[in-house]
């Protein structure tokens, strides 16, 4: 008969079996691991990389491209090297790590029949390309360009074009008044840098009295304005126009410094017949001509007679066209104020040196008290215009001396204040030696 196994010899038997199998789980867990470490480390020594990273200065990305791409780094010199190795079983493998051996740290190869293949969108042209062979010589793209540009007299011609302007003349002999519209104006130059455009507006005087002068509206960013502005001038006899002449200035507005001039036109009314009607005109915008004082230069000044306190101001307001001392190119000019009555002066006075100018701006304003046994037609005001000198006497520049009986613009002058007293009258005045 079998032995009987009771419960507490069964129980015995199952650690003992457990432990079996646990050992043997443990050495295949170890011999798997073991696997797996070789075979990675054998993958990592026969696998070869698809890219290779090269310095951009090198004309490479740093970026690998897609692997399906068949533009890839070294495609070349892989091609050759797959030929050469095509008898051996590991020539595809080790082509790419036959490249890199030929390679040095910054990816150029050392050998020089070798050529590094740079990104298809670096492609730098062969320098041959830049020159054009014409017979026999060799032309640079600096003579290419030299054929092309334009010559200096077409240059000329296009700075000299400033524009046209538009303008009619009238006379209304029912009115007896000379009309003149200014219309339009086409093509002016930009005076602006920034916009490319100009502010532009027309001032008109009638010469040689210089006594009408009008001016149009501003029009804003506008190289082609249509000012359509009609100005008549009455007292003005037909019989008086042909001795006449139009002087057009046409400007561009700045609201931070001085109004830039665009140009002038100059129409004398000579030959102009117009008691047919009005007479439609065109002319071309010319660059303005500096005119300069013929002398020692001019000297802008401003006269107001108040007759309630019986005093004469004077504002001696700038100078232009100065001539330069014998010392040196520029002047230190100031002037001197005298008031006479009669022969005999009354007072003095002078401005401040403006150091180192030909066009000295003063702005100083001098008030003197006339004589109430006095009138003002027996007052004459002296104005002397020196230039300071450290080491030697000053010497004068110009003299300008106002009163009643002067000619010219000065008398002019002078019968205007006292025509108009309370009224600040300013003129320019030519000077003369002193």
């Amino acid at each position: 008969m079998a032995p009987i196994v009771t419960g507490e010899a069964q129980f015995a038997t199952v650690p003992a079996a457990v432990g079996i199998i646990s050992a043997f789980g443990l050495v295949f867990t170890v011999s798997l691991f073991a696997w797996i470490c070789c075979q990675r480390k054998s993958a990592k020594t026969n696998k070869t990389p698809s890219y290779k990273f090269v310095h951009m200065l090198k004309g490479v990305d740093i970026y690998p491209e897609n692997l399906n791409n068949k533009k890839k780094f070294g495609a070349d010199e892989k091609t050759e090297l797959n030929t050469k190795n095509a008898a051996s079983p590991i020539g595809t493998k080790n082509a790419l790590h036959l490249e890199l051996d030929k390679r040095d740290l910054n990816g150029n190869f050392t050998q020089p029949h070798h050529k590094v293949r740079s990104s298809p969108d670096l492609d730098i042209p062969s320098p041959q390309k830049y020159f054009v062979e014409e017979g026999k010589e060799l032309v640079s793209p600096e003579c290419l360009l030299s054929n092309k540009a334009p010559s200096s007299t077409e240059k000329t011609e296009k700075k000299a074009k400033l524009g046209t302007l538009f303008f009619s003349l009238e006379y209304n002999f029912e009115k007896k008044a000379f009309v003149v519209n200014i219309k339009e104006a086409h093509g002016l130059s930009a005076m602006d840098e920034q916009s490319m455009t100009s502010d532009p507006y027309v001032k008109m005087t009638i010469l040689p009295d210089k006594k009408h002068k009008v001016k149009t509206r501003v029009l804003r960013k506008t190289l082609d304005p249509t000012f359509d502005e009609t100005f008549s001038f009455y007292g003005i006899l037909y019989s008086q126009v042909e001795n006449l002449a139009l002087h057009f200035i046409v400007l561009s507005f700045d609201r931070f410094s001085r109004d830039d001039v665009i140009g002038e036109v100059l129409v004398p009314l000579s030959g102009i017949d117009l008691s047919q009607g009005r007479i439609l005109m065109n002319r071309e915008i010319s660059k303005r001509n500096v005119r300069k004082a013929v002398g020692r230069g001019e000297l802008l000044v401003s006269l107001c007679y108040q007759s309630t306190t019986n005093t004469l101001t004077v504002v001696v307001l700038k100078a232009r066209h100065l001539q330069k001392s014998e010392s040196s190119e520029l002047s230190d000019p100031y002037v001197k104020v005298n008031l006479y009555q009669g022969n005999k002066r009354v007072c003095k006075k002078k401005t401040h040196v403006k150091k180192c100018s030909l066009n000295p701006v003063f702005n100083e304003l001098f008030v003197f008290d006339i004589p109430s046994e006095g009138e003002l037609k027996d007052t004459k005001v002296e104005l002397l215009l020196l230039d300071s000198g450290r080491l030697s006497r000053n010497d004068v520049i110009g003299q300008l001396l106002l009163c009643a009986t002067a000619e010219g613009t000065v008398g002019e002058h002078w019968r205007e204040i006292c025509e108009h007293p309370r009224r600040q009258i300013a003129k320019w005045h030519i000077l003369s030696e002193g």
